[in-house]
């Protein structure tokens, strides 16, 4: 399969691509062996999709992104922070760097951290500008996703946010952007960036912040100034399972994008919300990111894809790779079979058995717990959040 830059792609204006952005400088940065992300899921995942023939043939591409240079990084972070970076990347620290939460058990200092960094929010840079150039309908980075950096400090494994980097190229462009994060992570470096824009609406579905990191991204957390209703969060209980997850998002993700009409969606994937996931509380299948999407292609939006966390290596390949497959609209039948990876206690699936989870049937008193909370969340959005778009 061959690998084309983003300079060197060339497509017919009637054939928008579906573009798979990755780079072997995504393999060669791995965090510290000790810290529980693996940055070498994005090349698994492309391993694995290659090697299944998804990655070519119906106007799909694969394009090699381009680095992200200080002044484009600057867009959002502070140049002190960025210098600081640089130079613990390189091997320098001194204590100063602790206040930007560099040196921290979330946010270990390696070698190469800055470049890793660089080429990660290159990657979803470059996805942004083949939506904007419509030379992508879909653009997907697996190695994307780091929604818990901040203009000026780190959190959460997160050194450059590309997550906001590339939707204010989106943004700057005159695009609406409708960001929808559904990481088991709250979003809070994204939602600090776009607070008080109208131009960008963040809808966060993530584990209740008082049982899981970052401790943020409650109901009433909406937004302020000409911001106020475009900050949505729809904080949820330990114990989700598939069809309640799937209730929330259409009672409250589907009517928003309706109403907010956006121009380009952009998805945080992160497939930390699977049963078995060691950092968090959810049980969901990979079967709900199909679901999710299928809903948001019918919006005929382009759409720019990230992954974001996900510390079961083997279900995340798994589930971005299925991701793809919906993201293109293009599932064969072994795809849909609901075989195989871990929840079957079994790796057959990268031979071919297929990439979709088993359904998960669960409790009566799993739902007797989680049923509760989640109508609650979703009517108290419904009062604080509709009625500033008049949604009734």
């Amino acid at each position: 399969m061959g690998i084309i830059s983003a300079l060197e792609l060339t497509m017919s204006q009637n054939q928008p691509h579906y573009i798979f952005v990755h780079g072997a400088k995504l393999d060669a940065f791995p965090y510290p062996d000790s810290c529980p992300f693996k940055t070498s899921r994005a090349g698994e995942v492309y391993k694995t999709l290659d090697s299944m023939g998804l990655l070519t043939g119906r106007d799909k591409s694969v394009v090699i992104p381009q680095q992200a240079t200080i002044e484009e990084l600057s867009n959002y972070h502070t140049k002190p922070y960025l210098e600081a970076l640089q130079r613990a990347g390189d091997g320098e620290f001194d204590m100063s760097m602790l206040a930007m939460n560099l040196n921290t058990p979330d946010c270990p200092v390696f070698h190469g951290m800055y470049e890793y960094a660089t080429w990660a929010a290159g990657a979803t840079l470059t996805g942004a500008r083949q939506i904007l150039e419509e030379k992508a309908k879909v653009a997907f980075n697996p190695s994307g996703g780091y929604h818990h950096a901040f203009s000026e400090f780190s959190g959460g494994f997160c050194y450059v946010n590309d997550v906001v980097l590339g939707c204010m190229e989106l943004a700057d462009a005159g695009k609406k952007v409708l960001f929808l994060d559904i990481d088991v992570h709250h979003c809070d470096g994204v939602q600090a960036a776009f607070y008080d824009r109208a131009d960008v609406m963040t809808i966060s579905m993530h584990q209740d912040g008082r049982t899981l990191f970052p401790g943020t991204g409650f109901v009433d957390e909406i937004g302020s100034g000409d911001g106020e209703g475009y900050c949505v969060n729809v904080p949820l209980p330990i114990g989700m399972y598939d069809k309640i997850y799937l209730k929330a998002f259409r009672a409250v993700v589907l009517p928003l994008i309706h109403k907010y009409a956006p121009d380009v969606i952009v998805l945080e994937a992160g497939a930390d919300t699977l049963q078995g996931d060691p950092l968090a509380g959810f049980s969901l299948t990979n079967n709900v990111f199909v679901e999710i999407i299928n809903n948001l292609l019918m919006f005929s939006k382009p759409i720019l894809a990230t992954g974001g966390g996900g510390y079961n290596v083997e279900n995340t390949v798994r589930a971005w790779s299925l991701i793809w497959t919906a993201l293109c609209d293009e599932q064969s039948d072994d795809m849909m079979a609901g075989m195989g990876g871990v929840m079957l206690e079994t790796t057959e699936w990268a031979n071919g058995q297929g990439l979709r989870d088993r359904v998960l049937i669960p409790s009566d008193q799993q739902k007797q717990l989680v049923d509760p909370v989640v109508e609650n969340v979703i009517e108290q959005i419904k009062k604080q959040i509709f009625p500033i778009h008049g949604i009734s």
